[in-house]
């Protein structure tokens, strides 16, 4: 479970950012994030949607424990991410679409190493990690240099190294960019199997397609604040707008409704 409760990210702006702004600005930082609060339950995807530079990746480095708060509270699993974040990075696997491998290394090597700092041992390794290549598709390309493998390959080689701890929380941060249809399709359905295993997952997108193929709970963030937090049904079942592209673009323009 992830529990969020009144979480704030603000950023001092920098001497260039200020001067950018020119001499009568007043302004001296910016919020990212804005005291938003909400819960993602196990068995179930959370979806969080907005626009580019809504809050949806600094909340989700705020779960991972790559940011700290500037105030509020986040509890993974149980453990608070900055008292015990070693503990809330062993129950979690953090995607993003920027996939961050090391090109000298094979497939095989990459989720190997993570597996190793995870302490998985050599039995439950062998074991997860056939499984997820078999189930990705890498096998054949386990022992080729990643430098020499596709951007769809690269991605499937990031979710293998993801979650070969077998991690009770998931956060998937636009796994799916830049990717084509066959690739995203995999992404989607290895998101759907790890919630019917139970999992709690957190999923940011801004591709709307995807919000119906897996969504059943929705928070809309704009400008740091939440425009709604609930059930997808009740969202769908509730939209002014015949599309959810529609009625997510009036919620933004519109503000807090």
């Amino acid at each position: 479970m992830i529990e969020i409760n009144s979480l704030s990210k603000r950023y001092k702006l920098s001497k260039q950012q200020k001067r950018e702004l020119g001499k009568e600005s007043s302004i001296t930082h910016i919020d990212a994030v804005k005291e938003i609060s909400f819960t993602c339950k196990p068995g179930r995807v959370f979806t969080l949607l907005g626009p580019n530079g809504a809050g949806k990746t600094t909340t989700l480095r705020m779960i991972a424990t790559m940011l700290k708060p500037t105030s509020g509270t986040i509890k993974v699993a149980g453990f608070d991410t900055v008292t015990d974040g070693e503990k809330v990075r062993r129950q979690l696997g953090f995607l993003t679409g920027g996939t961050g491998l090391y090109d000298r290394l094979t497939p095989h090597e990459m989720v190997k190493y993570h597996a190793d700092l995870n302490d998985v041992d050599s039995t439950k390794f062998k074991a997860n990690r056939d499984e997820i290549f078999a189930r990705l598709g890498i096998e054949e390309y386990a022992n080729r240099r990643i430098a020499k493998l596709s951007t769809g390959m690269k991605q499937k080689v990031s979710i293998a190294r993801t979650i070969i701890h077998d991690p009770d929380v998931l956060v998937f941060d636009e796994p799916t960019a830049g990717l084509d249809v066959i690739a995203s399709k995999g992404i989607i359905e290895l998101i759907r199997t790890k919630r019917d295993e139970g999992k709690t997952i957190i999923f940011s997108t801004h591709i709307m397609s995807e919000v119906s193929l897996v969504s059943d709970d929705l928070a809309i963030i704009h400008q740091g604040e939440l425009l709604y937090d609930g059930t997808y049904r009740n969202f769908e079942s509730n939209m002014q707008e015949k599309s959810l592209a529609d009625e997510f673009i009036r919620l933004v323009e519109g503000g807090r409704n």
